[in-house]
């Protein structure tokens, strides 16, 4: 993958190499995740639908052993409990002292532009004190346009900025003011690192137009 991908990698630095990290990026394709894990000395551990470890046949296990190997948690996120569960993976694994990957926009971007971040990396971050680095992923929509099918081969650049920390906010992760405020200054981070357009509405909405 990493002579498939050819990743230019910038701040890596930036990644601290103990204890809980949120790193929170932008969301263009289905690799972005597959990408993470090739640039990073530590492990970082994803949330994933259940689906992808829970298939059947050969194909389905070869599914299963790469997902889970490559540090992905699967969770029901589609049921009623799903954002809940989701939360709580999280807070578990950064409890644990480990990396968490997260996309703030919920779910992968449908024209290329960055959309309003959800506030669930503000809680996360509030509730654990676990630094937020930011990073921008480029060009993994030009390999796999729309997310879907084989990836081409081709150029990816993965940058990381500076750690975020928001311990002037202990004990409000419950003001809905201050998820947004930790969330939109998060979300800057990632567009200035990304150099993407950014919209002020929910990448959900703009699908189901």
């Amino acid at each position: 993958m990493r002579m498939m991908f050819r990743t230019r990698v910038e701040g890596v630095e930036n990644i601290p190499g103990s204890g809980p990290v949120i790193l929170a990026g932008n969301h263009l394709t289905f690799i972005d995740s597959m990408i993470l894990p090739l640039v990073c000395d530590r492990t970082v551990h994803f949330i994933g639908k259940d689906e992808y470890v829970t298939g059947k046949g050969l194909k389905g296990r070869a599914m299963a052993w790469f997902f889970t190997g490559s540090g992905m948690i699967p969770v029901d996120r589609d049921g009623a409990n799903g954002g809940v569960a989701a939360l709580m993976t999280g807070r578990r694994i950064l409890e644990e002292g480990k990396i968490f990957g997260i996309y703030p926009e919920g779910t992968r971007s449908p024209d290329g532009r960055l959309y309003r971040g959800r506030t669930g990396i503000a809680r996360l971050t509030l509730m654990t004190g676990a630094p937020v680095v930011p990073f921008a992923v480029i060009g993994t929509d030009k390999l796999q346009p729309g997310g879907k099918g084989m990836p081409r081969p081709g150029r990816v650049t993965v940058r990381f900025g500076e750690p975020m920390e928001f311990s002037r906010y202990d004990g409000m992760d419950r003001d809905r003011y201050v998820l947004r405020a930790v969330t939109d200054s998060v979300m800057a981070e990632v567009m200035r690192l990304s150099g993407q357009e950014y919209v002020d509405m929910y990448a959900t909405k703009a699908k189901a137009a």
